[in-house]
């Protein structure tokens, strides 16, 4: 039997203001096409199904297509809560669902419940649990690492009692070893997050979530990573899945990328080079983090660079020259025109001074306000209302 692991979909998600709702819909096609081309028969979703705990109307219709696109090419489907989910709302009618096909597992009683594949494999669900509501129910101490391993240690020993030739453990969790990247919910300060993975040594395959790369942390404790990437940290990530094959003997794993994934680039340089350069052709069609390292801010930076690279969602300037302690109220004081004090108020609201052009337009319009101004003064004069 074949079983694909994936995680942390987050469904619902933006990247840096651009929604994601187009990519996860192209990507549920793509994982529906995968599991009918590759025969597979069961899907684990390790947690994080959508992004935040009350997820839109349009999200949860787009889950509920996905999972019955599966089911119609009769893949089972087991889906653990991490997180970012709502235990609650997520396992809502799993009795129901259950003889669907379709195995929810969001709540601490389901631990000692698991999912029995066809081919005789058990999966045990663990969802995220939260140390300081999890623990008197686990008796442990409220950390992380002490809950999830009594959650383990349970499923562990039901485990023992059955004859089922391999069991596979789903958890939501950072094992220590593993390499985190910025998109990630910070779990607990202070490392106090970490779970040891030793704790799932009872189990032939480990389906962690949580961790948005791809990796293996030690033999066949693994995390698959999200299907997208939702941070430019995670530009070198490769994006895929692993394929879980059982046999009489072992399990046999392979790594397999998704083909429909977000192009990132991270720009550095001048800003009239990033402008022109072939250099930076490549990244015309991906999404963009640009720094620029101008010692002097550019007029109109972001707008300029769309211009070439239309994607382009994160702006930063790593080089600018030290800015003048001179005062904003200060300069206004000490301005001896209009255009002086024009320049100052767009230095303080801009961060830069004009332009050529710009210190033109202003010297401009200050003209024609000085020369209308003394066409007024020269109509409302004594002797102009005398004439008329």
């Amino acid at each position: 039997m074949r079983i694909l692991h994936t995680s942390d979909l987050h469904l619902g998600r933006s990247f840096h203001g651009r929604s994601l709702f187009r990519d996860h819909e192209l990507w549920c096609n793509e994982l529906a096409s995968i599991c009918e081309n590759l025969e597979v028969g069961a899907v684990l979703i390790s947690g994080d199904v959508y992004d935040q705990a009350s997820p839109r109307t349009d999200v949860i219709e787009q889950f509920s297509r996905l999972l019955t696109r599966l089911r119609a090419r009769d893949v089972e489907v087991v889906v653990t809560s991490g997180n970012h989910d709502s235990a609650a709302r997520l396992g809502f009618a799993s009795q129901l669902l259950e003889s669907a096909g379709v195995h929810f597992r969001t709540r601490i009683d389901d631990i000692r419940r698991p999912v029995t594949l066809v081919d005789g494999t058990l999966v045990y669900g663990i969802p995220y649990l939260d140390p300081r509501s999890a623990a008197a129910e686990l008796g442990s101490n409220p950390t992380h690492h002490e809950v999830l391993g009594a959650a383990v240690a349970e499923a562990a020993t039901d485990r023992q009692r059955r004859s089922n030739q391999h069991a596979i453990v789903m958890a939501h969790c950072f094992a220590s070893g593993a390499e985190a990247s910025d998109s990630e919910r910070i779990l607990d300060t202070g490392n106090l997050g970490v779970v040891s993975a030793n704790i799932f040594d009872g189990f032939d395959y480990a389906a962690l979530g949580h961790l948005h790369g791809r990796q293996i942390v030690r033999g066949n404790v693994r995390y698959s990573g999200s299907p997208l990437a939702f941070s430019f940290s995670e530009a070198r990530h490769t994006k895929g899945f692993w394929l879980v094959e059982t046999s009489e003997d072992a399990l046999k794993i392979e790594g397999h990328e998704w083909e429909h994934t977000l192009e990132l680039a991270r720009l550095t340089g001048e800003f009239e080079e990033l402008m022109s350069s072939p250099e930076y052709s490549w990244a015309e069609s991906c999404l963009c983090q640009i720094t620029v390292t101008d010692r002097r801010r550019p007029a109109h930076p972001m707008e300029r660079l769309r211009t070439r690279f239309p994607e382009a969602l994160e702006l930063k300037f790593a080089n600018l020259a030290p800015t003048n302690e001179d005062s904003y109220s200060s300069r206004m004081a000490r301005a001896q025109s209009p255009v002086e004090a024009c320049a100052a108020f767009y230095d303080q609201v801009r961060g830069r001074e004009l332009d050529p052009s710009e210190r033109a337009e202003i010297v401009s319009a200050v003209g024609q306000a000085v020369k209308r101004r003394a066409a007024s003064d020269a109509d409302a004069s004594p002797a102009a209302g005398a004439e008329a």
